[in-house]
């Protein structure tokens, strides 16, 4: 079937990973299914051999149906899962949305954009060389990062500190604004209330 659209969260599979700030990606999946849920309609299908876990939503004021996925690989493999994904339902990479956290953002603001440069984000470098592009959009959910370079590992798999999370978790209901802005009404109102949002939560 034709679809709207890939909407990809990004993140570590496993209860391990459950809860840490690489794992916002498949947070925001959660806030999302669960307001299709409510204004809309949500049917899980069978991932298995995407390496994912995954969703068909439709929501009753947006035109179309989107896929929904949670790639299984871990991180720094997702494209194994994102390419096959575009290709089987024949969505182009520029229909797609990835949605990750973001070092050079802060806890509790929010950045939308399309293409561009990686910002040493290893999920999103794996889906780039995977299909030949960065031109897809990204949804950037600010974790913050480290003082120190080498502790950026342990950083994105550490659970944030309470003031931190609170930040991220406020942060999530516009980071799902967003993207409904975005498939009512386009990128540019999009990448402007996201922007906006950040500001206000400070």
């Amino acid at each position: 079937m034709d679809y709207a659209g890939l909407l990809v969260g990004l993140g570590n599979p496993g209860q391990r990973y459950a809860g840490t700030r690489h794992n916002c990606g498949f947070d925001f999946v959660d806030a999302l299914l669960e307001y299709a849920g409510k204004a809309g309609q949500v049917m899980e299908l069978n991932g298995k051999k995407f390496n994912s876990l995954l969703w068909r939503i439709s929501l009753s004021d947006v035109r179309g149906e989107w896929l929904v996925a949670k790639p299984q690989t871990f991180m720094n493999d997702s494209g194994v899962a994102v390419q096959p994904l575009l290709a089987w339902h024949n969505i182009a990479p520029d229909q797609m949305v990835v949605v990750q956290d973001e070092l050079d953002i802060p806890p509790g603001e929010l950045r939308f954009k399309f293409g561009g440069g990686l910002a040493g984000h290893n999920g999103l470098a794996s889906i780039a060389e995977r299909t030949g592009t960065r031109d897809f959009y990204r949804l950037r959910i600010g974790i913050g990062k480290p003082e120190h370079r080498e502790d950026v590992i342990g950083w994105v798999l550490a659970r944030p500190a309470v003031a931190d999370r609170e930040k991220i978790r406020q942060i999530m209901s516009a980071a799902l604004e967003t993207f409904l802005i975005f498939v009512r009404k386009g990128f540019h109102e999009a990448m402007l209330f996201a922007r906006k949002a950040g500001s206000d939560t400070k």
